[in-house]
């Protein structure tokens, strides 16, 4: 069976309809998008990458692509609170290009990180969570300050565990608890200060996508073009991409750097 974006948009209509829904179809963009239409709120998706996912994995693309609407608008209906909700704040790392506020024009709470991620904040609803904007902020009485700290705080709570690998005399970590906040671990610096102490090369850190952190210790160059691969291979199928570059942690603070991958 071959599959393009209009096997693809009928297929996720067919899954996605209902009363309460409405699609529309934007073939410049090559993108669908499924609306409530109580509520005018939706979510526009990628064809074309949905597609090129399903060479890969099949049916469960369009399964997982089916439960990430489902569940996001499902989430649009229900009011985004922050009083006596403390403990689902979270951070949440995105890539620099991502939108800076809401579809109707509300700008989310967003903190500078580096050159290439910023820090948007989040209340976790279960099965998917709701960035917070500036109106939730004014609606329940919230300063940003409050809200940071708070996340900041609920971050490092969250399990450390993680898998290791040795490839080339190189050892790397990986953090992947898929609860959507593997990449938030990022902004935990007792847990990376801790980490620095482990590592006997050179430590360097990656956050290609929102369900994975990986910590390097890279004792030859190889140790480079082994995580360039492994950040660009997550990245690329990674459901919400924030960067296929990689970090040097040294002093507290992060650098991006551009490894140029030789060998394969």
């Amino acid at each position: 069976m071959k599959m393009d974006s209009l096997k693809m948009k009928k297929e996720l209509e067919s899954r996605l309809g209902g009363e309460d829904r409405v699609f529309s179809y934007d073939r410049e963009k090559d993108s669908l998008r499924i609306e409530n239409k109580l509520t005018g709120k939706g979510i526009t998706i990628s064809l074309s990458g949905i597609v090129a996912k399903w060479h890969i994995e099949k049916e469960m693309a369009i399964e997982r692509i089916v439960y990430y609407v489902e569940e996001g608008l499902r989430a649009m209906t229900d009011p985004i609170l922050l009083s006596d909700h403390e403990k689902k704040i979270y951070p949440v790392i995105r890539s620099a290009s991502f939108p800076v506020e809401a579809e109707e024009g509300v700008p989310f709470l967003i903190d500078e990180h580096t050159a290439e991620t910023k820090i948007y904040y989040a209340v976790d609803m279960g099965k998917t969570y709701r960035l917070i904007d500036v109106q939730v902020m004014e609606r329940e009485g919230w300063e940003a300050s409050r809200i940071r700290e708070i996340a900041l705080f609920n971050v490092r709570s969250l399990s450390t565990a993680l898998k290791e690998d040795q490839v080339r005399g190189n050892l790397f970590y990986f953090l992947n608890t898929k609860d959507g906040y593997d990449a938030s671990r990022i902004l935990n610096k007792g847990f990376l200060n801790e980490m620095k102490k482990r590592i006997t090369g050179t430590m360097v850190i990656a956050v290609p996508h929102q369900d994975v952190l990986i910590i390097a210790d890279v004792r030859n160059n190889t140790g480079y073009d082994v995580l360039a691969q492994m950040a660009m291979s997550f990245f690329a199928n990674g459901r919400v991409p924030i960067t296929a570059l990689s970090f040097i942690y040294e002093n507290g603070e992060l650098e991006p750097i551009f490894i140029l991958g030789k060998n394969k």
